[in-house]
């Protein structure tokens, strides 16, 4: 039978996640699995994330808020912006795709560095829209050629930072130099996923741009450092006209009550807070030791992963480490390298015993 679809998905792909264990487990029979490849919290959700769930679920025969009003009351009065500014969302993937059917139509531009986030570039051609990628310069962002592509038709820009898969930042003096050259209606939006692990002093807030009256939009969650992958909870913050504007377009009851109650509890559980910090720059410093010892490239990290170059092909090192029981993350258009996730310190001491042996075979 004939199905008639919208052209421009013959050109889009299927979003391929990190493989989830019980996939490798049917595939390769092996039952002691470590995965490393998603930027997971490598120990698991926020404890009062948890207790809020159980106390939830008697009631998950009701419809959840579909405003997030407690959840979105208390992202406000936590970030000191106004309750109409913030907007909450299924992963802040759901909020990219609200900016794509709320401010993208045929022939407008949107510029991105690349390799990124990967759903920048089809949710924009989802809407007929073209996707303007900038290679990366030394793995970082190159602000002055983004800026360079940046056209009458630009609508957005995406600024993924720490980025995606790389780990690094856009400091603040060039995130300046950047909003300085911008024509006013020209959105710049800050994706902030792994904000909260940053060390970096001239990391810039994208807070603080939108707070003085810049036109961006940040967007953040609750995936990585508070442990709610699972769960799908995203936030974005901008103008309160923006975020009308997508209130228009936003599917009702998106985020689900569990959802709900488990990010307002995690968002008060700071010492689970202190403690994944602790264990990523813990992991973060032995994973160096042990790239460097083995003469192994990688990426200083902002993040909560590090971004490496085996020196082969990452299809065959992705494959073999996978035989190994340990999954990471390829496919990032680097022909040799590959993303692995700061686990704990077990995990981590399992990767790089797996690495140790895939790169000698």
């Amino acid at each position: 039978m004939e199905i008639k679809v919208r052209g421009c998905l013959d050109s889009l792909a299927v979003y391929q996640p990190g493989k989830p264990i019980e996939e490798v487990k049917r595939e390769l029979g092996l039952e002691d699995i470590v995965k490393l490849a998603s930027n997971e919290n490598p120990l698991g959700p926020s404890p009062r994330a948890m207790a809020a769930v159980a106390a939830a679920v008697s009631q998950m025969n009701f419809y959840p808020d579909g405003s997030a009003y407690r959840l979105r009351a208390a992202l406000a009065a936590r970030l000191g912006v106004e309750f109409d500014a913030v907007i909450v969302g299924n992963g802040s993937n759901e909020l990219v795709q609200m900016l794509s059917l709320a401010l993208l139509e045929p022939g407008d531009e949107v510029v991105m560095p690349v390799p990124t986030f990967p759903r920048y570039e089809p949710l924009a051609r989802l809407m007929g829209a073209v996707p303007v990628e900038v290679p990366l310069k030394d793995f970082r962002i190159d602000i002055e050629a983004m800026a360079a592509r940046v056209g009458p038709k630009t609508k957005m820009i995406y600024l993924c930072n720490p980025n995606n898969p790389t780990g690094t930042i856009a400091t603040r003096q060039e995130v300046d130099w950047l909003l300085a050259r911008l024509d006013p209606a020209v959105l710049v939006v800050f994706d902030e996923a792994y904000f909260e692990y940053v060390t970096h002093p001239d990391y810039p807030d994208g807070l603080d741009y939108y707070r003085r009256g810049y036109n961006v939009m940040v967007l953040r969650t609750f995936s990585k450092m508070y442990g709610l992958a699972g769960l799908r909870v995203g936030y974005g913050v901008g103008s309160p006209r923006l975020v009308g504007y997508l209130n228009r377009v936003r599917e009702p009851f998106n985020v689900n009550a569990l959802a709900q109650e488990a990010a307002l509890a995690a968002l008060e559980d700071e010492e689970f807070v202190t403690l994944t910090k602790k264990t990523n720059e813990e992991g973060k410093r032995f994973l160096y030791q042990a790239f460097g010892a083995r003469g192994i490239p990688y990426v200083p990290t902002e993040a909560n992963f590090i971004f490496f170059d085996a020196g082969r092909d990452e299809r065959v090192v992705f494959r073999r480490m996978l035989a190994e029981g340990v999954i990471i993350r390829g496919g990032f258009g680097y022909p040799t390298h590959l993303r692995v996730t700061i686990g704990t310190a077990a995990q981590n001491a399992r990767f790089v015993a797996a690495i140790e042996k895939v790169l000698a075979e």
